[in-house]
């Protein structure tokens, strides 16, 4: 079977699994890129576009999780400036670390 009827083929199933898009995004790539990707994409079983959108998407989750990894919530930033501006008494455990830290340095 030649590439570009397994490309058609391989697409059309995977359009009839898809759900309908509403949304677009148009992207310019060199020539050679794009043939990677279209060549990544039969090898997947999975049209183009479908290949594109769900590595751009895996790409997203982990930009995002690392950011929010990153970034307080209103509720953890304000505990955390109270913690600074008034932090709370050293309880025993932390006094006998400092104890214990000044002996050794």
């Amino acid at each position: 079977m030649r590439r570009t009827s397994m490309l058609a083929t391989a697409e059309r199933e995977a359009r009839k699994r898809r759900p309908k898009a509403e949304e677009r995004i148009d992207a310019r790539l060199p020539a050679a890129t794009k043939q990677l990707i279209e060549r990544a994409a039969v090898i997947t079983g999975v049209t183009t576009s479908d290949f594109i959108i769900s590595k751009a998407y895996e790409a997203a989750a982990v930009v995002v999780q690392e950011y929010d990894a990153w970034t307080l919530n209103r509720r953890d930033s304000k505990a955390f400036v109270d913690a600074l501006v008034t932090p709370p008494e050293p309880n025993e455990a932390l006094k006998a670390a400092a104890i214990r830290y000044k002996a050794r340095t």
